[in-house]
């Protein structure tokens, strides 16, 4: 997706915060019965912040870097909501199926393209 303008950027960012938060609110509602949509786009937020940060400083190591940029973003998931680091994972990946389903259907409705904020790997 092409973004031309500050405007647009601000826009695309937040739809696309909504829909990876979208993504969090039904792993965290199905896996730990979490009925909060506020708490999953600041996950969402924090989750994205910590991916990025991580991704930096050790995203550049083959393997390792990707793995522990995945296990922040779980670990933010797991302190933000109840239950262990297995209910975690689960949430999120509920959220990335989640993510993945609402893109597509967007992508064939010809209204955007395969990316979210908040969610990794969208």
């Amino acid at each position: 997706m092409v973004v031309s303008s500050p405007i647009a950027s601000a826009i695309v960012f937040i739809v696309s915060l909504l829909i990876g938060a979208l993504g969090i609110y039904v792993g965290a509602r199905i896996i730990v019965g979490a009925n909060d949509y506020d708490h999953a786009i600041v996950t969402a937020v924090i989750g994205a912040i910590v991916w990025a940060v991580v991704g930096f400083v050790v995203g550049w190591i083959p393997l390792l870097g990707p793995l522990l940029a995945l296990l922040a973003y779980i670990a933010v998931i797991n302190f933000q909501y109840p239950g262990d680091w297995t209910a975690a994972a689960m949430i999120g990946l509920v959220a990335w199926v989640t993510v993945l389903a609402v893109l597509y259907a967007l992508a064939v409705l010809g209204v955007t393209g395969f990316e979210a904020v908040g969610v990794p790997g969208v």
